[in-house]
């Protein structure tokens, strides 16, 4: 195949080259300043994703890793709670979980969303908790351990269904903490609350990730958690600073989780461009809907509820010969992804936890069939066309009409 015409999966190079100069310049502030931890561009940063998530406080740490842990630390979870969480997730969710020294419990995902599926969660708590009297807590019925905190993953950019989730976590007094390490700029429609809200808004705290493959990346490794709670927002700080509030006091043990000046400069610069970056993910995902619609694949595309605006940090399609497709599309120059290949549940670092193959039936089946294709805020629908051309040619299905230049 042409050069010309090889379709990356992620193209990271462009759009730091069109900001090389913006970027640049973060680092040669941070050089005549020497300010390279905490400092003015840490705040800045800070104050700005705070605003554009619509809440009181954001907190910059070192990775969406330490960004779940600190939450759920600072929002009361102890040792030996239990968080319940999905196993259709990228591990660094439970391990978050289990690093706050809680445990994981899973519940299965919605097969069009992907996302936690709020009826199995109400199913879960109805049948595994019961009320203690005495200690006037929900406990899990089987281990007694306190039922603390759950974590809905927003994945692929799209957020949770939030609404009958909060109304569990209401019920059963548990924290909800947002996985949002994917979906910088979603937005949900509350029907409780009839407005739109923000990823990181709903919860009482929220994970980031600035991971450079994010909507919104930094040039390394970085993260932020997002709250109204401002005792949540101190807690944070002080767990992120090795648990001192103060230098040289500590208060508690902590951890070396700061973000770093530098990257915090670098994640100001391009959280000006987050908006019209996601409207691109969002015209490209469009693009890749109808292109397939018109072709007839014999695929599934990503289905997007009328709650909610996705902002497609992964366009994720599902067929049954996912392998097969995959090689055929790299023997064409066209990149692809499988996020993720094995659930959590049936991973060898949970082999302990004793679940089995046929635990989580639909995680399970979507696990088999997902492929993420191309997407970037560079793609191009002439390359769009290429990969849906590519995936027809692959099931032996007849070519796409171009659409124009």
């Amino acid at each position: 195949m042409n050069s010309k015409q090889q379709v990356p999966f992620l193209d990271l190079v462009t759009p730091h080259q069109e900001l090389e100069a913006e970027l640049t310049a973060v680092f040669q502030r941070a050089l005549k300043t020497a300010g390279f931890i905490g400092g003015p561009m840490v705040e800045g940063f800070e104050a700005e994703f705070a605003q554009f998530c619509g809440t009181a406080h954001c907190v910059g740490v070192g990775s969406g890793t330490d960004a779940l842990r600190f939450a759920l630390m600072a929002a009361g979870v102890e040792k030996d709670d239990i968080v319940i969480t999905v196993p259709n997730t990228f591990i660094a969710t439970t391990e978050a979980i289990t690093q706050a020294g809680a445990h994981a419990e899973f519940v299965d995902v919605d097969e069009r969303t992907s996302n936690m599926d709020p009826e199995k969660l109400a199913e879960y708590l109805e049948t595994k908790c019961v009320f203690d009297g005495v200690a006037g807590q929900w406990v899990h019925r089987e281990t007694g351990r306190r039922m603390k905190a759950i974590v809905p993953v927003h994945l692929y950019g799209q957020m949770a269904d939030m609404d009958p989730i909060m109304d569990q976590a209401e019920k059963y007094n548990l924290v909800v903490v947002e996985d949002a390490c994917q979906a910088h700029g979603a937005q949900y429609f509350s029907r409780r609350h009839q407005q739109w809200f923000s990823a990181g808004s709903i919860g009482r705290a929220a994970a980031f990730s600035f991971y450079p493959g994010k909507n919104l990346g930094a040039c390394g490794e970085a993260g932020a958690v997002t709250t109204n709670d401002a005792e949540v927002a101190r807690k944070i700080r002080v767990i992120r600073d090795h648990g001192q509030a103060q230098k040289y006091y500590h208060d508690m043990e902590g951890y070396n989780g700061r973000l770093d000046s530098i990257q915090a400069g670098l994640l100001s610069v391009k959280l000006k461009h987050l908006a019209e970056w996601n409207a691109k993910r969002r015209e490209a995902a469009d693009g890749y809907n109808q292109l397939f619609a018109d072709c007839g694949a014999e695929v599934i595309t990503p289905y997007e509820p009328e709650w909610s605006r996705a902002v497609y940090h992964l366009y994720v399609v599902r067929c049954a010969d996912r392998e097969g497709l995959r090689e055929s599309l790299g023997k064409e120059g066209i990149g692809t992804g499988i996020h993720y290949p094995i659930p959590l549940h049936l991973q060898k670092a949970y082999a302990s936890m004793g679940y089995r193959e046929g635990d989580f039936p639909v995680t399970e089946s979507l696990a088999k069939q997902i492929v993420s294709l191309p997407m970037s805020t560079t793609l191009t629908a002439a390359q769009q066309e290429l990969v849906v051309n590519a995936v027809q040619r692959a099931m032996s299905a007849p070519l796409c009409e171009p659409v124009g230049d």
